[in-house]
């Protein structure tokens, strides 16, 4: 199984792509972490945040990759515990087809997005910058595996 983190945005800082890459890196095939950039739209001051949620859902919608499962990265998802994302990466490990993880751009994900997707992560009440999002995410991952493996790298409650 692999993991698509697709996610609006280039040109990350160099923090971000090392703090994204060292996580990624830890993963094993068996649960390889992969990102899909797509390009933000280019926009003026008077471009409405509809069509740029518009516009980049579509590209985000292309870069499903064909029989993935969807888990949309929302404000108004459900947040989970660690433990509870470590369920759900072992039920996706157990169901064997990829999963696509969509992050959208400052403006969010489209509804499309939203309706493809069968679930909805919260990572937090709180609103991080877009590209903190893909280093806490690819931590995360990498920390639920480690609790399925039983590593000692969670040391949760």
């Amino acid at each position: 199984m692999h993991i698509h983190l697709v996610s609006v945005g280039r040109r990350m800082p160099a923090w971000v792509e090392a703090g994204y890459a060292e996580y990624a890196k830890r993963l094993p095939p068996e649960c390889a972490l992969h990102l899909v950039e797509i390009d933000p739209l280019r926009r003026g001051k008077a471009t409405p945040p509809a069509l740029a949620r518009e516009d980049e859902g579509r590209r985000i919608l292309k870069a499903i990759p064909k029989g993935a499962g969807v888990a949309a990265l929302d404000v108004q998802g459900q947040c989970w515990s660690t433990e509870t994302l470590a369920r759900h990466l072992g039920d996706w490990l157990a169901d064997g087809h990829d999963r696509a993880l969509l992050i959208g751009g400052p403006d969010g994900l489209a509804p499309e997005c939203l309706a493809r997707a069968t679930q909805r992560w919260s990572l937090s009440a709180l609103t991080f910058p877009h590209p903190l999002v893909r280093v806490i995410v690819a931590e995360q991952i990498y920390r639920a595996w480690s609790l399925i493996q039983g590593h000692p790298y969670h040391r949760g409650r």
